[in-house]
């Protein structure tokens, strides 16, 4: 707990209000409510960019227990626009670690809630649904915050994609490699490209809006399609570019948003879930192997499971096994595929990175 107790509260737009103390940077933050079950890998968490837009409850007890390092990141910054919290510990225990949380929320501009009964309040959100929240340590007139909050637009019908991809185009591994893949960013997480890179992969990431005939300039061996924040159905100029890119009948591999995408490029619809899936413990059985897999996700939309099974051309292969929802779906007519989850898994269990593994021998064979 920090020593200097500023007063924070954090008013949900259901009208409950929650008081504690302030840490990381002094300020109001609102977004989307959302919680995450992981015990470990926040700092990955917080630079997900599929969090844009959203504030975060991290359901363990104790945040920031072993600092943080410049090499357990997922983007170039924080995407999260603000953290709540049970109890912030300042001392750290990793001796790799660079610093402590909470200058790290500082110098990222993030404003932290702590003092709060998180699992009470994750279990609310698992009742009410996800909902828009502020957090402020500035204004803690609760009329003041209503009339902050009634501003904030819902995720629902929100395209955020195209505001967090790249600027530019950027390549990664070898040139003059075999295999070459064009990324669509929608907000592509790191060790996602890495696991592409690893596996003997030219890259070059593309920004959101790229156009097909761009993408084909690269002359690629396949096409990956990235997670991503917001609403897919708000998208339809990367529904658009998929079904362009499907036309070729190279190699394509979805995960998340790209998952949602896919679905909307065969006229499945995607819908938006109650409270999300956001962890690194969902398991996942592999329909085809029948194996299951522990899994980390991070979504809060997602496809229709009655469209996907009644449609002819697309076939189900990942079922969640809490809540029966689609996790993964193939195409029948062409090579192309996707899963909900993320099977890059940073953090969470490695169970699942034999889909890169699967989309680099698609590449070889086609």
């Amino acid at each position: 707990m920090m020593q200097t107790r500023q007063p924070a509260v954090l008013l949900l737009a259901d009208g409950n209000v929650f008081h504690g103390c302030s840490f990381g940077k002094t300020g109001t933050a609102t977004g989307e409510i959302c919680f995450n079950t992981g015990m470990t890998g926040y700092q990955e968490v917080f630079t997900d960019p599929s969090y844009t837009g959203q504030i975060l409850i991290m359901n363990n007890v104790h945040i920031g227990n072993y600092g943080v390092k410049d090499a357990d990141v997922e983007s170039d910054s924080i995407k999260i626009r603000g953290l709540i919290a049970r109890n912030l510990e300042e001392q750290f225990s990793r001796l790799q670690a660079k610093g402590d949380l909470n200058q790290y929320l500082v110098s990222n501009n993030i404003v932290a809630i702590e003092g709060i009964d998180t699992r009470a309040l994750v279990a609310h959100i698992r009742t009410k649904g996800a909902m828009n929240c502020i957090i402020s340590t500035e204004i803690l007139d609760i009329d003041a915050l209503k009339a902050e909050l009634a501003k904030v637009p819902d995720m629902d019908g929100l395209e955020l994609a195209s505001t967090i991809s790249t600027e530019t185009e950027y390549e990664l591994g070898d040139p003059n490699a075999a295999l070459k893949v064009a990324v669509l960013d929608y907000g592509v997480k790191k060790h996602i490209l890495e696991c592409l890179v690893s596996r003997g992969a030219h890259v070059r990431v593309h920004p959101a809006k790229t156009s097909v005939s761009r993408l084909k300039e690269f002359n690629p061996s396949g096409y990956f399609i990235s997670n991503g924040p917001g609403d897919p159905a708000a998208m339809p100029y990367a529904v658009d570019t998929l079904k362009e890119i499907l036309k070729e009948n190279k190699p394509v591999f979805g995960i998340c948003l790209g998952h949602q995408l896919l679905a909307l490029a065969n006229g499945i619809p995607t819908f938006k879930m109650h409270h999300g899936h956001r962890g690194l413990n969902h398991p996942v059985k592999n329909i085809i192997t029948g194996q299951c897999e522990i899994t980390t996700q991070n979504h809060g939309f997602g496809v229709d499971p009655e469209a996907v099974r009644n449609h002819p051309n697309v076939e189900v292969t990942h079922v969640n096994l809490n809540d029966s929802s689609i996790e993964g779906i193939r195409l029948k007519d062409c090579n192309a595929f996707s899963v909900q989850y993320h099977p890059e898994s940073t953090p969470g269990p490695h169970d699942s990175r034999y889909l890169f593994d699967n989309f680099v021998s698609m590449m070889r064979e086609s």
